[in-house]
């Protein structure tokens, strides 16, 4: 029993795997496999069932017990008619193939559950599934596994329930578990990925991500609007030197700059673009350690209030016209507190105490009808009087606040002074800039989960590295500057590993990590994990010499760690470095060849006896080696 056990666990992993590799595929091309998802379930349901059909326990010749119910039925539950025909057609196929005495009872049982999974889509269809669904599908595949190893011939001859029964109904409905909850969650990510995409792409203001170099990751059509492109994808990679005058561009690029420098957002600041004015607010995106890698921005077009402010100022009597057609809510107090003047957006703007809103009423009273209808959320219900006198004393200062109502809408409220003590109030519903901020956190959230490092040593991956080596070379060809990199491989790793165990391996990658990190101390410098116990460090604008100095300064410190490493002819861990630099043209005309040279002499550095650090200039076929100290 025992065999069989281990034997299902097996399988059971395989199932999972494959319905997870379902669950990535329909999240990263889900635009691309749309209006064939279940099309794409039932394959990889079929496909699940068809090598647990492989991985199957033999009770006897012809007949086997395997976790092939499991993705039958919830290709049935999750999929309806077409998945569950796919699944249920591809398994029927692959078990006739394989033949043997049951191949009959095979088939019926495959049918069966097929069926199972169906008359759980019947229930489910109007409601999304849930975890109380797929808990009782789950029992319902285990009874029925049950039930078939009793009634089916073949299987009853053989006493399949008695042999292999309480294994096969066990792991089926763990199986049904397990996937299911792997679908139900595909589910939940791709919904929430929907309502990102569609109130990115639908908010009226003007949202953008920037990389490091200020140059546009994403936008939405608003953005190419405004900048007359067809799609947002033609504005990616572009920059506001490609948009902009230079002059503004500059002062756009240093502003930018500045927030991901010093961490500080950019809050409301008013610019000037394509004839447009614009309010803009820009805060820094980080990794998980902490780092700055861009920058998200949501920028609002206050060109019409803009002009209507400044036509308030002008004329009392133009402000009365401008009132009937604004979007925003406007209201004039006199110096006592009197409402002189509100349009109708103003009274909507508050729903619950718009009836109190009227010409003649005073402050208090206005704020006195909002505590009783709880209509702000910011209200001290206990102490209702304090806060409608320290409100109401706040009338003649020149302020803005932002509220929210009792409903879950933004308000913005802009108070000015103008002579005689009048105050103007304009209200604006921000209710949508506010949802965009939402999104532009959740966005900067999953930039933040993307971020490239290595799950190990919590420095930079392959990926990542590759993409700023690619960018650190070209900005110092710009510059006719030198980049420099040191590739760095732990000298008779796998050695270590077998002698002390992986565990050990990886606390050793850690420490070697810290090494290099402490050794290249520069913000703009980049240690990476090339591969295995292979690391790389990219020094831009650092000379060869230089690089060898960083060199020398990690051996320094990997050698005072003493990591024990008796199968090493040194006692203890050492590594081998290959350096390479390259400068202008050379840098510029093949880049890769950084990399190769590196390589190259990393390579020379292990056959010349491992242990040093070996430099191979980009334009020279010598090398000049030092041993580490």
């Amino acid at each position: 029993m025992n065999g069989i056990w281990g034997q299902f666990v097996g399988n059971l992993a395989f199932v999972g795997l494959a319905i997870s590799v379902w669950a990535h595929i329909s999240i990263w091309f889900q635009r691309l496999f749309a209006g064939h998802k279940k099309i794409l379930l039932g394959l990889m349901a079929g496909g699940a069932a068809i090598g647990s059909m492989a991985l199957a326990v033999a009770l006897s010749p012809g007949v086997y017990v395997d976790l092939r119910f499991a993705p039958l039925a919830l290709a049935g539950m999750f999929g309806g008619p077409v998945a569950a025909g796919v699944a249920a057609s591809l398994a029927a196929i692959f078990r006739m193939t394989i033949g043997g005495v049951a191949a009959v009872d095979g088939l019926l049982a495959i049918v069966v559950m097929a069926g199972v999974g169906l008359t759980a889509h019947s229930f489910v269809k109007k409601n999304s599934p849930s975890l109380l669904h797929i808990v009782l599908l789950a029992a319902a595949v285990g009874c029925v596994v049950i039930v078939l190893g009793a009634a089916l011939p073949t299987l009853s001859k053989v006493q399949a329930r008695a042999a292999a029964g309480l294994p096969t109904a066990a792991m089926n409905c763990a199986a049904t578990m397990v996937c299911g909850l792997i679908i139900l969650k595909t589910r939940h990510l791709e919904l929430d990925r929907r309502i990102l995409e569609t109130a990115f792409s639908q908010s009226p203001d003007y949202l953008y991500v920037k990389d490091r170099d200020s140059r546009f990751i994403t936008v939405n059509e608003n953005m190419s609007r405004l900048y007359r492109f067809r799609s947002t994808a033609d504005m990616l990679g572009l920059s506001d030197f490609d948009l902009n005058p230079r002059r503004l561009a500059e002062e756009l690029y240093h502003s930018e700059q500045e927030v991901m420098r010093t961490g500080v957002p950019l809050i409301d600041s008013l610019e000037h673009i394509e004839g447009r004015d614009l309010l803009a607010s820009k805060v820094p995106l980080r990794d998980k350690e902490g780092r700055v890698i861009g920058l998200a921005g949501v920028t609002r077009d206050i060109t019409e209030r803009s002009a209507l402010e400044r036509e308030l100022r002008d004329s009392k009597t133009l402000l009365s016209h401008a009132m009937a057609g604004m979007s925003d809510g406007f209201a004039m107090f006199d110096k006592e507190g009197y409402l002189l003047f509100c349009n109708e957006q103003y009274r909507n703007a508050f729903p619950l105490s718009g009836d109190a809103r009227v010409v003649g009423a005073h402050i208090s009273d206005i704020l006195r009808r909002v505590a009783e209808t709880r209509e702000r959320l910011d209200i001290d219900h206990e102490a209702v009087e304090d806060w409608i006198a320290a409100a109401g004393a706040t009338l003649h200062i020149n302020k803005d606040e932002e509220i929210q109502l009792h409903s879950g809408d933004w308000r913005s409220i802009r108070t000015r002074l103008a002579a005689g003590g009048t105050a103007m109030v304009v209200v604006s519903d921000i209710t949508a800039m506010k949802k965009a901020e939402i999104a532009l956190r959740t966005s900067a959230e999953r930039l933040r989960n993307l971020a490239e490092t290595d799950g190990l040593t919590g420095i930079v991956n392959r990926r990542a590295f590759d993409e700023a080596f690619l960018r650190e070379a070209q900005k110092c060809a710009r510059n006719d500057a030198p980049l420099s990199l040191l590739m760095i491989d732990i000298d008779r790793f796998k050695a270590y590993n077998d002698t002390y165990g992986h565990p050990a391996g990886d606390q050793c990658l850690r420490l070697v990590s810290k090494c290099l990190l402490q050794s290249a101390k520069r913000p703009v410098d980049i240690v990476a994990r090339y591969g295995g116990e292979e690391f790389v460090v990219l020094l831009p604008e650092t000379s060869e010499k230089g690089a060898v100095v960083v060199a020398e300064q990690f051996a320094r410190l990997l050698e005072k760690e003493q990591i024990a490493h008796s199968q090493s002819e040194f006692e203890r861990v050492t590594a081998s470095i290959g350096i390479s630099c390259a400068v202008g043209q050379a840098l510029q005309a093949e880049p890769s060849r950084l990399l190769s040279m590196a390589d190259a002499a990393l390579y020379d550095a292990k056959m010349q006896g491992r242990n040093r650090i070996l430099v191979h200039a980009l334009d020279a076929e010598a090398a000049a080696v030092k041993q580490a100290v």
